[in-house]
């Protein structure tokens, strides 16, 4: 793949890819504003894709991303575009440009890379690791296996019925009245394809996924240290024991092992009524 960007880099049209998308929307009579509004890829982005400054965006994913999702509103050829968005992303690597941030949450043309898998691998066997040292606590504290299934039928029972009411609040209150640290904490994705990873401290992946809008993730209760891994962490709503707390950030940007805790989010909030200018 690399050595067929090299070759298309080398064989750059003297009108690039952006320049192409440019000219489309003024075909159409479309500002950037316009087009902004239909794809919700922020102006500044789309202005740096007509610029073919990719180097402003970022990611290399997001550049790809935003591309595909640019053309298509304009009608174009999208694996055309993508093609050259490609090679002169090619270029710009040999000529050391870098991105704002090495983020990059995968672009959905490419398969898992051997890394990825590796990591998988490994956070299975801390898992396994971790499960075995819960139970075998129990077993020195003197609890026996005919206790331990009932907790954890009584556990998956209750998992099961907030799957099947995903919508029901009264539910989700009565869940968090249960638990410490303020509740049950559950994340609302605001917009189709927002990319995030929930983990445990160990490094267990909780979830994974680009959710679709208005798709929601309950935090476990029982998850040590849950954090999060996100380059859109404005596009999450976020409730504890079903009352709205502030979101992570107003902006896009990549955010990386936050803390998602009940009293974590809520520390965060405060602190920010607390430096927040007063009316």
């Amino acid at each position: 793949m690399i050595e067929e960007e090299k070759d298309a880099a080398e064989q750059l049209p003297l009108e690039g890819a952006g320049q192409k998308l440019r000219r489309a929307r003024e075909d159409k009579s479309l500002s950037v504003e316009q087009v902004a509004a239909e794809t919700r890829i922020p102006s500044r982005h789309l202005e740096a894709i007509e610029q073919g400054d990719f180097s402003a965006l970022p990611s290399r994913a997001y550049a790809i991303g935003f591309s595909r999702t640019y053309a298509n509103l304009l009608g174009l050829d999208q694996e055309a575009i993508i093609s050259e968005v490609r090679a002169e992303l090619a270029v710009a690597q040999e000529e050391g440009e870098t991105y704002h941030s090495s983020f990059e949450p995968g672009d959905p043309a490419k398969v898992p890379s051997t890394g990825l898998v590796w990591f998988a691998a490994i956070a299975v066997v801390l898992l396994l690791a971790g499960i075995i040292s819960f139970y075998g606590s129990y077993f020195s504290a003197g609890e026996g296996p005919a206790s331990l299934l009932v907790q954890e039928e009584v556990s998956s029972e209750a998992e099961l019925a907030r799957a099947g009411n995903g919508t029901d609040a009264a539910a989700d209150d009565a869940a968090a009245t249960a638990q410490p640290d303020g509740g049950q904490v559950v994340f609302t994705a605001l917009e189709d394809g927002v990319w995030a990873r929930f983990y445990d401290g160990s490094g267990a992946r909780l979830l994974e996924k680009q959710m679709a809008n208005g798709e929601r993730f309950i935090v476990p209760a029982d998850a040590d240290n849950p954090q999060i891994w996100t380059g859109r962490p404005d596009a999450f709503a976020i409730t504890i024991g079903g009352q709205e707390v502030p979101k992570l950030a107003e902006d896009d940007f990549v955010m990386r092992d936050v803390s998602v805790t009940a009293a974590a989010l809520l520390a965060r909030g405060q602190n920010a009524e607390e430096t927040s200018p007063s009316t």
